[in-house]
């Protein structure tokens, strides 16, 4: 299986997870020029911008730790894009959070960065 189907599949798990905790999924691989953000949900009165790192051990560390200064960056970049295409204003409230998959375990980090 290579890299790109099974990043899918663990970016749909992380979904089904996030929605059995309360968030509303409302987009999926959202792309600009610039970057890409996994997955993007209302999570209360929160927009949500969601980065899914998966690691099969811990041999490579955490997952979490893969989302370096420079991916953040592209986030909140591709984030504003987002906002901007959407209608929404400074004032929407938002936040980044991270889904680190380690194996089997699932762990949501909210407002992560």
């Amino acid at each position: 299986m290579n890299k790109r189907l099974i990043g899918s599949d663990y970016e749909a798990r992380a979904a089904s997870h996030l929605e059995a905790l309360g968030y509303e999924i409302i987009e999926k691989n959202y792309r600009d020029q610039h970057g890409e953000i996994d997955l993007i949900a209302k999570d209360g009165n929160y927009l949500v911008f969601i980065e899914v790192k998966y690691r099969k051990n811990g041999k490579m560390g955490d997952p979490a730790e893969a989302v370096t200064w420079q991916k953040q960056k592209t986030i909140r970049h591709t984030a504003r894009y987002y906002m901007l295409t959407h209608g929404l204003g400074y004032d929407t409230a938002c936040r980044f959070d991270v889904v680190a998959i380690l194996g089997e375990d699932i762990r949501v980090l909210q407002d992560a960065f």
